[in-house]
């Protein structure tokens, strides 16, 4: 049985305000709690014209707050850019809101641009090479555990205090957050929608050859963050991918821009270099009808041997993403 849950950048589309795409973000959440889904994950990025996300943990106050059974969590909060403390304290605070159903997941990268990295932390240069001491200061915090001998903050609380804590989970793209994940007995999901599945047989070996049972979680738990998309016809699918298609080539060339609509993805003047590599991107793409798309989601969960798959469908149109994540629900859930 394989588990389906929800990855949500709040993606920013071409000619609409971005503070729709948060709009969208909480409609989409009830949608898919709705539909059975197991957990709603909420990105943090940064300075991005692509991505309205910027706060996962305001925007889970808001979906578990006019949710009841779906977990929801940050995918993930990048660590770096904070104090773990405080981190520790709005986490705790919303596992207060909506007691079992908080996620905190963590990630190293900076999830924006340099310039932005240092507006968000002055010492950014080192931050992301304290991030094992940052994650186990965390988790101390958030679970309300004492900090290691001596530290010098040790009779220091993260509050609200109480029984409950949240579920931890580290993210990554590479094998340095397999190996970190590991070494602290948590859940890793790899982000296999960045690298197109490349490194993900490695990171996964690394996660779980180097896993260190912990009191929580005695057994690894990995997990795969993909990109995928569902229609009713091959024809509807080709339709909503092209806005993809169209925003991946401009990422690969370091241009994030809002997602293009199909309309204007449609009407680009590609050249030649630019169809082949359109091309590349398809093969790589997980999409198609409902049953295809089950069938290939089927498979990669198989070959990895992983039983929870979250699932990113950035797709320009509201009602083309929703019916994406229905048709996927009828093939896993329902």
């Amino acid at each position: 049985m394989i588990k389906l849950s929800v990855l949500d950048q709040s993606t920013v589309v071409s000619g609409r305000e971005p503070a729709a795409a948060i709009a969208e973000t909480l409609a989409l959440a009830r949608h898919c709690e709705a539909l059975g889904y197991a957990r709603y994950w909420l990105a943090e990025h940064h300075n991005s014209p692509s991505q309205a996300g910027t706060a996962p943990e305001i925007l889970i106050a808001a979906i578990a707050a006019t949710t009841e059974r779906i977990r929801v969590g940050s995918a993930g909060v990048m660590l770096p850019h904070y104090a773990a403390l405080k981190v520790a304290e709005q986490f705790r605070v919303l596992e207060a809101i909506a007691p079992g159903r908080i996620d905190l997941g963590v990630g190293r990268a900076p999830g924006s641009d340099g310039r932005t990295a240092f507006a968000l932390n002055p010492r950014a240069d080192v931050a992301a090479d304290h991030f094992p001491a940052q994650l186990r200061d965390l988790l101390a915090w958030v679970r309300g555990e004492a900090l290691i001998e001596n530290h010098p903050f040790g009779s220091v609380t993260a509050q609200p205090a109480g029984p409950g804590a949240p579920e931890v989970w580290v993210l990554g793209s590479s094998n340095y957050g397999a190996e970190v994940a590991a070494y602290f007995g948590l859940p890793f999901c790899f982000a296999h929608f960045i690298t197109d599945g490349r490194g993900t047989e490695d990171a996964l070996a690394i996660y779980r050859d180097g896993y260190r049972p912990s009191a929580r979680h005695p057994a690894p738990h990995p997990a795969l963050g993909i990109w995928a998309f569902a229609a009713e016809t091959a024809e509807a699918a080709e339709y909503g991918f092209a806005s993809r298609a169209l925003w991946r080539l401009g990422r690969d060339r370091g241009v994030f821009a809002p997602l293009p609509t199909p309309e204007e993805a449609l009407a680009y003047p590609y050249s030649d270099a630019e169809r082949a590599h359109i091309a590349a991107i398809k093969a790589r793409a997980i999409y198609g009808t409902r049953d295809e798309t089950a069938s290939r989601i089927r498979a990669l969960a198989e070959s990895h041997a992983v039983d929870e798959i979250v699932v990113l469908s950035t797709i320009a149109e509201p009602a083309a993403r929703r019916l994406s994540y229905t048709l996927l629900a009828e093939a896993f859930i329902a």
